[in-house]
């Protein structure tokens, strides 16, 4: 009687166990270290706010591994529910018929609250299709802007950051010339800040069919007159001294740690390891522009990553999803993400509570990356960039912008050449997509 008893305990806590147990969740993401730490943070906050669903965050590496290992894991029916692709991969995401579920349905079929009009315009038109309709969730986004050493400014008797290029130019020059810095100015992920983010800045376009939003049969402009004038410029300011190029990606932050460059133009996201990491005092502005450009300044694009629902899952996994984004989508979340990371917070919700809550006073320049994303509404030039493969045509951009810093090759030479071979790229990615 007793091991019936027990036997129908047992049986009775394993089926209400059963019956209770939350939906799990995976997110597969790239984020290490601090940030990554803050990504479990998140998914456990969320966890025990509830107890129908249970996110589990996974790292899977860097940007690229981990697309690569969830188109992997999706071929072999194994795909995770969310996964996080930067933002050069939108394009390709897009054109994986049948892998994705678009946030906007998602939010549709499982009845959650969603207005698009709640996120910042400038962020989500990255990831929206031509209807505006939100094809994957911003989430930490992140802009170009200009650091520059104060104290290193102080000693030129140079009052404030430059405003054009001319202005940089002269005062590295000031710089150079009267403090301990050796260069004026260092950039990190070239191809985006100088010639992506320039091209937005200057309301002038990067390609063809709203640089790549209106169709696959799209072709690469960054050849044009402006663009061959400003690497023409970095060609004789590296030549100079005024410019010293350190490095693909964020690799050359190191030569304005060490106050070596008195001025940076790298990821609004880097502000915390640069403020950790610089002894001299630092100023945050907009990046320079060419002052004889009509309609310049107009606004700066984004960089970073945005989370993608992939197909294949149970409705309830997705109404797990659906509920998990709008929490994350949060004021609250959003502003304390923002305000640990530096990137730019989603939704007009979280600026707003910032605000309220005295960050921006208490943090110098930290609005910054905000009101140039925001200066004017985005044009066709300005939106953003989205191509296929666009990852490849970065390393050629990034290989042949080393060869004008070295002085083997002129601006419009190499800016040609990474057309021509950045439309190939285009070609076999259309052709594949058709």
């Amino acid at each position: 009687m007793i091991k019936t008893l027990l036997a129908g305990a047992v049986l009775l806590s394993t089926t209400a166990t059963s019956a209770f147990a939350a939906t799990d969740i995976t997110w597969w993401h790239a984020m290490g270290g601090e940030l990554g730490d803050k990504v479990n943070e998140i998914a456990k906050n969320f966890n025990d706010s509830q107890d129908q669903y249970h996110v589990t965050p996974v790292y899977k590496g860097t940007y690229p591994e981990t697309m690569t290992a969830a188109i992997a894991a999706f071929r072999a029916g194994k795909q995770p529910d969310i996964v996080q692709v930067y933002e050069v991969g939108t394009a390709t995401m897009m054109a994986a018929e049948g892998a994705i579920k678009p946030v906007y349905k998602l939010m549709q079929d499982s009845g959650v609250d969603f207005d698009p009009s709640d996120y910042l315009q400038a962020v989500t038109g990255y990831y929206t299709d031509t209807d505006g309709h939100m094809l994957s969730l911003p989430f930490n986004s992140s802009t170009p802007i200009l650091y520059y050493n104060k104290d290193e400014f102080d000693k030129a008797g140079i009052d404030g950051a430059p405003k054009t290029w001319q202005d940089v130019a002269d005062d590295s020059k000031k710089v150079m010339e009267n403090s301990d810095a050796s260069c004026g100015f260092t950039t990190g992920w070239q191809s985006w800040v100088q010639l992506e983010t320039f091209s937005a800045w200057h309301n002038v376009p990067f390609g063809t069919k709203q640089n790549g939003f209106g169709g696959l049969d799209t072709k690469f402009v960054f050849n044009g007159d402006l663009q061959k004038r400003h690497i023409s410029d970095m060609a004789k300011w590296a030549k100079s001294g005024v410019f010293k190029y350190g490095g693909r990606q964020g690799d050359a932050r190191p030569l304005f740690y060490s106050g070596e460059c008195s001025m940076y133009m790298g990821s609004s996201a880097s502000r915390a390891s640069i403020l950790a990491n610089t002894k001299a005092k630092v100023g945050f502005a907009e990046l320079p522009y060419y002052d004889d450009v009509k309609g310049a300044p107009q606004n700066t694009i984004i960089g970073g990553a945005s989370l993608w629902v992939l197909s294949g899952k149970s409705d309830e996994e997705y109404k797990g999803v659906a509920t998990f984004f709008k929490y994350l989508s949060s004021p609250e979340v959003q502003a304390d993400w923002h305000q640990f990371t530096g990137y730019l917070p989603i939704t007009t919700a979280a600026y707003e509570l910032s605000k309220k809550q005295g960050y921006y006073e208490k943090n110098p320049g930290a609005e910054v990356a905000i009101q140039q994303m925001t200066k004017n509404p985005p044009t066709e030039n300005s939106k953003g960039i989205r191509f296929g493969n666009f990852a490849q045509t970065r390393d050629i951009i990034n290989g042949e912008l080393e060869q004008v810093w070295s002085g083997n090759k002129s601006a419009e030479a190499a800016l040609d050449d990474a057309v021509d071979k950045g439309n190939t790229i285009l070609r076999k990615f259309e052709k594949a997509h058709q």
